[in-house]
C-alpha cells in the first residue's frame, strides 16, 4: 500500500510589508543579505538590499532606477565581485556593483521589449568556461552575453522567418561541465520548450507541454545534462531525462499535476501560487 507524499510547506521566518511590487529576489552570495527587484507604483524601478539581523530584515540600501526591474542573477560573477545582473522593462541588461550602485559597471540595450528572465553561468565557482548571461524577452529572442565583451551578444536565438514570435518566459543554462559544451533551455508562453546547443549554435531539441512554461531548471549546471524540470500554468510539472536522446521521440519524461488552482513557479521545488501581495517573506 503506497503512502501519499506530504505536501511541501513554506515556513515564514521573517515578514515585512513593502510599498512596491516585487518581481525577483536573490541572496547575495556568502552573506546574510539579499536583494529585492521590482517597481514602484509611479513606474520607476527599485533595487533594495536587506540584511538579516536579530530575526529581522533591515533595509541597508535602496536604489531607484528609471525603468521597472524584472529579474536578476549572480550566476556570472565571481565570489569576490558579487556583481548583480538585471533585466528591465525597457529591454536593458545592466550589471551592478552594489557597493557603488550609482552607475552600472556594464550596460547593453539587449532587447526591443521587456526582459522577462535571466540566468548566469561560469561564476560563483559553478560551471566551466567563460562567465555568460542569458536573457529571454517578450520580443521572442534569447540572447547570450559575455560581460567581458561590450556591445553585441555572443549568441542570438530568434524566431526563423515566418515563425510566430512567442513571449519567452524563462531561460536556464546547463551542460557546462567543460570549457566547450554549454546549452540553454528556454520556455515560452505557448508551452514550447527549446534546447539550444551553444557549441554548435543549433536547436538541439524542442517540445510543447501545452501550457505556458513558468520555469525551466536543470538539476545542476556544471555536469553533463542529467535532468530538466519544466513547470507550467495549471499546476503541471514535467521531468525530462536528458541522459539519452531518442532520434525521433526526444527525451523520456514524466509529468504530474498539482491540485486545482495551483501553479508551479520554480523548477526544482513545487511551490503553490499565492495571490500577489506586497509582502516580503524570507
Amino acid at each position: 500500500m503506497s503512502t501519499p507524499l506530504a505536501k511541501p510547506q513554506i515556513i515564514a521566518h521573517i515578514q515585512k510589508s513593502l510599498n512596491y511590487t516585487v518581481f525577483d529576489s536573490k541572496w547575495i552570495p556568502c552573506s546574510a543579505k539579499f536583494v529585492c527587484l521590482g517597481n514602484f507604483a509611479r513606474g520607476t524601478g527599485v533595487i533594495q538590499i536587506y540584511e538579516v539581523q536579530h530575526g529581522e530584515a533591515q533595509l541597508v540600501k535602496e536604489i531607484e532606477r528609471p525603468k521597472p526591474i524584472k529579474c536578476g542573477t549572480y550566476g556570472a560573477t565571481s565570489l569576490q565581485q558579487r556583481h548583480l545582473a538585471t533585466g528591465d522593462f525597457d529591454g536593458n541588461l545592466n550589471i551592478w556593483d552594489l557597493e557603488t550602485p550609482e552607475m552600472p559597471v556594464y550596460s547593453a540595450k539587449a532587447h526591443k521589449e521587456i526582459i522577462n528572465c535571466i540566468d548566469g553561468v561560469g561564476g560563483l565557482g559553478i560551471g566551466d568556461g567563460a562567465p555568460e548571461i542569458v536573457t529571454g524577452s517578450r520580443d521572442g529572442t534569447v540572447k547570450v552575453w559575455d560581460p567581458r565583451q561590450r556591445g553585441s551578444p555572443v549568441a542570438n536565438m530568434e524566431p526563423m522567418d515566418g515563425e510566430t514570435k512567442r513571449d519567452c518566459w524563462t531561460v536556464a543554462f546547463g551542460h557546462a561541465f567543460n570549457d566547450q559544451d554549454r546549452c540553454v533551455c528556454a520556455g515560452y508562453d505557448n508551452g514550447d520548450i527549446k534546447l539550444f546547443d551553444l557549441r554548435n549554435m543549433s536547436l538541439r531539441w524542442e517540445t510543447n507541454i501545452k501550457n505556458g512554461v513558468c520555469c525551466v531548471e536543470f538539476d545542476r549546471k556544471d555536469i553533463n545534462m542529467n535532468k530538466l524540470v519544466a513547470t507550467s500554468l495549471e499546476g503541471k510539472f514535467h521531468v525530462f531525462d536528458m541522459r539519452t536522446q531518442h532520434s525521433t521521440k526526444g527525451f523520456a519524461s514524466v509529468s504530474e499535476k498539482l491540485e486545482e488552482q495551483e501553479t508551479c513557479i520554480f523548477g526544482s521545488t513545487s511551490i503553490r501560487h499565492i495571490e500577489a501581495k506586497r509582502t516580503l517573506t524570507v
